[in-house]
C-alpha cells in the first residue's frame, strides 16, 4: 500500500513507540456514531419538474443499474455537489456567480 508523507510519519512513529493510541471515550464514540449516521441520513424532500423525455431516460438508466430512479437522481446531485461531475456552461448564457435563495 502506498502512503502519503504524513501517513508514513504517523505509521513510523507508532511502530517506533513514539506515539501510543488512546482508547476513545464513550462520548467520542457516540459523537462519531452520530456523525456517521447523519452522513447517510436523507432528511430533505424536494419536488422538481422534469421534461417527460428526461424522466423516462432517468427511469431507463435506473433500471439498467438496478436501482430506484430516485436513488439515481440523488446520487447524481451528490456527485455534482462533491465535484465528481462537472457541468459545462452554455456559450451564450452568462455564468452566475451567486445563488440566491427563494
Amino acid at each position: 500500500m502506498k502512503y502519503e508523507k504524513e501517513e508514513k510519519y504517523i505509521l513510523n512513529a507508532l511502530e517506533d513507540g513514539k506515539i501510543k493510541l488512546s482508547k476513545p471515550s464513550k462520548e467520542e464514540i457516540e459523537s462519531i456514531k452520530t456523525a456517521a449516521n447523519n452522513t447517510f441520513k436523507k432528511n430533505r424532500r424536494i419536488t422538481i419538474r422534469l421534461y417527460n423525455h428526461d424522466f423516462i431516460g432517468i427511469q431507463k438508466k435506473a433500471v439498467e443499474m438496478g436501482i430506484p430512479y430516485q436513488t439515481l437522481i440523488s446520487g447524481i446531485i451528490h456527485r455534482y455537489i462533491e465535484g465528481d461531475i462537472k457541468i459545462k456552461p452554455h456559450n451564450n448564457s452568462p455564468q452566475r456567480t451567486q445563488l440566491r435563495p427563494r
